[in-house]
Order: structure tokens, then sequence, then C-alpha cells
């Protein structure tokens, strides 16, 4: 078991405040960047309808194979945005990254792309309709024509038809019957269609060449965007692959089919990853490094080690117990607002289902022996770290809230035993001060609803929940 010896309180920890200096204000900072970040995709949205407008976009709609057109132009190029701010919400930025979490960039990422897909169509339509002069019956024969004899069209064909792959498998009914690996394969696929529309839209897009402000705009939004991934998504994990060099130690049976990996490294301490946040892991086992799992610590970092803990789900995962000591791994991140970093309040309730409790694990240890910390455990099989949890209750100023059992009900997130009472109610029993207090929540998505929804009817304030969902 880890040891649990208390850390040093961080510099951002509101309980922990440095004397004589002002306090720091992560929540602050973190609103700051969601506000300045919405407003310049914003601003970028009007000022490319307005260039449109100015450039004689409008009046070309006063004929309708030039309106057909211009809208196409027009769909064309606000399609084209999105799909680099699609892009740089999963690049891994770490001040988006930071500002948002994971899941709310995962969320955005969804919403942008299929807007983004639906202007492309658009456009594709639109366009192809106005140069047919309007004739809809003539619009298939034109598609073609434009397809292979202008330049760049043919590529952007095939970026297309990866983004549409990309589109379909995304959609919730393809992706429950698909494994996490194919559909992650599957999602790169856009980064290819995305680059695949690069030709076609800077050497042929009369928005993009209208002018030579124009085209420097393009070119740096392009620029900047590829530049996030390659540093981001490529040089950086493997960076810190190269430099920590992490390999497994051990594999622990915890129970109800979860193991703890164990692992070592090298300047572990330079890794800059707190309790309650998680990486991408590629454990190097044959085939196992094309097969990229999210799993968060489940003990609060020393410097020296670090472990996760891992539940059999049937992909992946099944090959985590048959780990053997010196495994390489290859790792991506840190990701995850699910820190103490957030934290404003000294009071804090962690709230989690199944191994869900695995990154409020490690967040029980990092927030230390003078926070005021109540766990609240939803499990159906044998509860993960009772023992560690016990230990802590001991040593710490932490209380235990077991919710054993399956839901009593489709619209409750919690189990039997605890009257009839609705689960606002049973929740201020349980925690009499919980409006009072951050609250860290983690667990399956549709459970993870419902246990914001009791939240705030109990008079938490929406920007003193934290959430982070596991879902596939």
């Amino acid at each position: 078991m880890t040891a649990l010896a208390e850390r040093p309180v961080r510099r951002d920890d509101p309980v922990g405040r440095v004397p004589g200096r002002p306090a720091p204000s992560p929540a602050v900072r973190d609103r700051v960047v969601r506000a300045v970040a919405r407003a310049a995709v914003a601003a970028a949205l009007v000022a490319i309808t307005l260039s449109w407008a100015t450039g004689g976009g409008l009046a070309d709609l006063g004929e309708w194979s030039s309106g057909l057109t211009s809208l196409g132009r027009l769909t064309g190029v606000l399609a084209s945005l999105l799909m680099l701010v699609q892009v740089l919400l999963m690049a891994r930025v770490p001040l988006l990254e930071r500002a948002f979490g994971q899941d709310r960039l995962a969320v955005m990422h969804g919403l942008v792309g299929f807007t983004s897909f639906t202007g492309m169509i658009a456009h594709v339509g639109l366009i192809t309709w106005g140069y047919a002069a309007g004739d809809l019956a003539a619009a298939p024969g034109e598609l073609w024509n434009l397809t292979v004899s202008y330049p760049g069209m043919l590529l952007a064909a095939a970026g297309t038809a990866c983004l549409v792959l990309v589109t379909v498998t995304s959609m919730s009914a393809a992706r429950a019957r698909m494994r996490y690996e194919s559909w992650h394969l599957l999602h790169l696929y856009a980064y290819l269609g995305v680059g695949l529309a690069l030709p076609h839209q800077l050497w042929t897009g009369q928005e993009f060449l209208a002018s030579m402000a124009r085209t420097l705009f393009w070119w740096t939004a392009w620029a900047l965007a590829a530049a996030a991934v390659l540093v981001w998504r490529v040089g950086l994990p493997v960076w810190r692959t190269l430099h920590h060099r992490l390999v497994v130690t051990a594999v622990v049976p915890e129970g109800d089919g979860c193991v703890s990996v164990y692992l070592t490294g090298e300047h572990l301490g330079e890794l800059d990853v707190r309790a309650g946040q998680f990486l991408t892991w590629r454990f190097l086992t044959g085939t196992g490094w094309m097969r990229a799992h999210p799993f968060s610590l489940s003990a609060a970092p020393d410097g020296r080690s670090l472990r996760i803990t891992v539940k059999d789900l049937g992909d992946g995962t099944a090959a985590v117990p048959g780990l053997r000591a010196g495994t390489r791994v290859l790792i991506e991140g840190p990701f995850g607002r699910l820190t103490g970093r957030v934290r404003t309040c000294p009071g804090v309730a962690l709230i989690g289902a199944g191994v869900g409790i695995t990154p409020l694990r490690a967040l029980a240890e990092d927030l230390g022996a003078g926070a005021d910390v109540v766990v609240l455990h939803r499990f159906t099989g044998p509860p993960l770290f009772a023992r560690e949890f016990a230990v802590l209750a001991r040593e710490r100023r932490l209380a235990l809230v077991p919710l054993p059992g399956r839901r009593r009900a489709p619209d409750s997130w919690l189990g039997p035993g605890v009257g009839p009472a609705d689960d606002a109610t049973v929740l201020r029993s349980r925690v009499p001060d919980i409006a009072e207090r951050d609250v860290f929540v983690c667990g399956p998505v549709p459970w993870t609803g419902l246990v914001q929804d009791t939240l705030l009817a109990a008079g938490v304030p929406a920007d003193r929940v934290h959430v982070e969902t596991f879902a596939w």
C-alpha cells in the first residue's frame, strides 16, 4: 500500500497560503482563459462573416445561382475555421486543458466537430448547385467535373471521405458497437482529412485568396493548429516518455476485477502530474503500443513512483493484469482538472462510483491532514481501497460514507437502504454542510449527471462541482 506520509501544501492550495502575499486564484485565471478563448472564436467567426459580406457575398445573393455559390463560400470558410478550432480543442494545449478540463474539451470538440462537418457538407452542396447554374438535376455531373478538374479537389474529396468516416463512427450508436482501440484508430483519420482539405482551401478558395490579409490569416491559423498538434500531441509525449523512462515494477490484484500497476522511472519529480489527474498509457507488450488507454493515478505522486488502478472491461484492459515487471511504457499527459488546484473551500466532498473512486483516492491523500474531507463511494462489489481509506480516516480528518448496492431506481444515483427520500435530501442528511464544500465527482456519464443534478438541488454552486467521467 502507498505510504500516507503528509505532503507539503502546494502554493496554489487555498488553505496553505503564503503569508504576506496575495492568494493566487486558479479559478479566476481559468475563467479568464475560458472567456478569452470563447471571445477569440466568436470574433473570428464574426470577422469572417463580415469579410464575406463586404467582399461581395451579400450582393451575390441577388441572383439564384450566384447566391448559392456565395452561401457555399461562406459555409466553407466557417466550416474551415471550426475545423481548426476542433483540432485545437483536442491538441492537449496546456492552457486550455487547465482552464476547461479534458471532459469539457471533449464535449466541445464533439459539438464543434459536428457543426463543422455539417458546414462542410453544406459548402459542397451549395457550391456544386451554384456552379450548376441552380439546376439541381445537373449538380451530380457538376460535382464530378469539379472533383476531377479543379486543383486540390481530389485530395479534398479524399479528406471529406475521412471526415465522413470519423463523424459516422463518432455517433453513439456506432461507438456502442466498436472496441475502443478501433474507434481511436479511426478517429485519427480526422487529422488526415483536415490535412487533405488544406490544398484545395489555400490554392483555390476565393475567401482565402481575396486579399493578402486573408491569405496571411489563414496560413497563420493553419500553421498554429499544426504546430499545436506537433508540439503537444507528438513532441511532448515523446520527450516525456524518453525523459522519464517509465517501467512497470509490480501488478497487484485489488479485487472485483481490478489490479493496481506500480511504475517507476527517472526524474519523476519533474513530471508535472497531480493527484486526481490521468495519463494516456501504452504498454510495450507486442501490439500493446497501439492501444492507448486513459487511466487515473490511484495514489498521490511522490516523485519516485506512480500507481494506476485498472478494471478489466474486456478490451485492451484485459491485458493489464498480465503485465510483467520491466515492461516499458509510453505516456501522454497528464490531463484533467480533478485536482486540488481548483479547490476553493476548506471542506471537500469526494463522490465516486466503482472504479471512479480511483482519482479520488489519490486526491484524498494529496489534500493533506488539515483538509476536511468526506468520501462517498458507490459500489456493487467489494469496495476499492477500503483498507487504505480506513488508514486515511484514522490518520486524517476524513469521513467515509459507503453506499453499497445497485442503484435503487433509474433516476437515482444512490443504492438501496437510504430510505424513500429524494437524492438531495439523502445527501444533505449524510453531509449536512454539502453546500459549503467543493465537490469532486468521478464515474460513468449517466451516473455523474444524476449526481450533478442532486448537488445543484442541494445548494452546491455550479462552479464548485468538479466532474470527470469515464465512458467509452
